[in-house]
């Protein structure tokens, strides 16, 4: 059976790996200055946990390079994969710094990844913070057949439905990518609601609510109104916080429709219709009996993708999840949820 891994990590060893991707003028900055490119203390995981690689999977100390995802994620595993790259250009405060360091980011990952295997695709790396800056380097590498996404951080300085960042949906469905939103994120602003936390469980543990007022801001905001192909991959979002937040959305539009005219819909269709999980980390115990009734109330088969977050460690059996749901589900997880939405890939 064919499988599609719908999220496997690149991540960039080094600012010396940009150089060769960088104009001179930054490679003169960053052989003058303190500058090291985007912080390891913005990286959405504690760089050296086990929880962010996998220990085998390090190579001379960094992250794992391209003969050992192939090697340890790709080869006798899956038939293909889609890559995310989570360098925190988000966290650069300087607007010509992204800019530089976002292009060589995506100049590398055709160089070093997505022209050395047919069997990968990307994600493309923007300067989220300012949308305009964000259009003109998906404009720059949009059409190139390696990248099918652009990777959004799920902690952003405005929701990604606010009308600031309608022209990003603009070019995003124009050039027929999706939108990969990821754990994680540098804007600057606390974490959780409640302020800044003390430790990375709390941070952690709250994610599920970031990744839920995205999704209630991009259905209120009447993104997929106004851009009806817009396609949006929750990466590494967990998977039980959806359906109660489906009951309550669509609770809450009946009672507060008159707010928002311009959503037609209850807002659990929009979600069913625009909206995929990776199914890693499986945030639910082991219990065949739990995973069948979550599948029921999600109410379709559509809405997960296979994927392992390689290198990280996340908690969950997936493949004992899909020895336990029926055989079309299971293939469709697998498989075909992937290929429909991402236009084709992996068969």
């Amino acid at each position: 059976m064919t499988t599609i891994d719908s999220q496997v990590h690149n991540e960039v060893p080094s600012i010396d790996d940009l150089l060769p991707y960088l104009p001179d003028l930054w490679v003169e900055q960053i052989a003058n200055t303190v500058f090291r490119g985007a912080s390891d203390g913005d990286a959405p995981y504690p760089p050296k946990s086990a929880l962010a690689v996998r220990p085998d999977s390090r190579v001379d100390g960094g992250p794992p390079d391209l003969k050992t995802v192939q090697r340890q994620a790709l080869d006798d595993r899956v038939d293909a994969a889609i890559l995310l790259c989570t360098y925190a250009v988000d966290g650069l405060h300087n607007p010509e710094q992204a800019v530089a360091m976002a292009r060589a980011v995506n100049d590398w990952q055709i160089a070093q990844w997505l022209d050395q295997d047919d069997r990968l695709r990307g994600s493309i790396v923007v300067p989220s913070q300012i949308p305009q800056l964000a259009v003109e380097e998906i404009e720059r590498v949009g059409g190139h057949p390696g990248f099918v996404q652009v990777a959004l951080p799920a902690r952003s300085q405005h929701p990604w439905g606010s009308r600031l960042n309608h022209p990003l949906w603009e070019a995003i469905t124009r050039h027929d990518l999706v939108a990969g939103i990821y754990f994680g994120g540098a804007p600057g602003n606390p974490s959780t609601p409640a302020g800044w936390p003390s430790y990375f469980i709390e941070e952690y543990v709250g994610m599920a609510s970031v990744f839920a007022a995205q999704v209630t801001n991009l259905v209120v905001e009447g993104v997929f109104d106004l851009f009806p192909s817009a396609r949006v991959t929750f990466l590494e979002s967990g998977v039980t916080w959806l359906p109660a937040h489906l009951w309550r959305f669509d609770k809450e539009w009946r009672n507060l429709r008159m707010q928002t005219p311009w959503v037609k819909r209850p807002p659990s269709q929009y979600i069913r219709d625009h909206v995929r999980l990776t199914a890693q980390p499986w945030d639910m115990p082991v219990d065949d009996r739990l995973a069948l009734d979550l599948f029921d109330q999600l109410g379709s088969q559509d809405l997960l993708l296979y994927s392992t977050g390689f290198p990280h460690q996340t908690a969950g059996n997936l493949e004992h999840l899909l020895s336990v749901v029926p055989e079309e589900m299971a293939r469709r997880i697998r498989s075909t949820n992937a290929h429909e939405w991402y236009r084709g890939f992996g068969r």
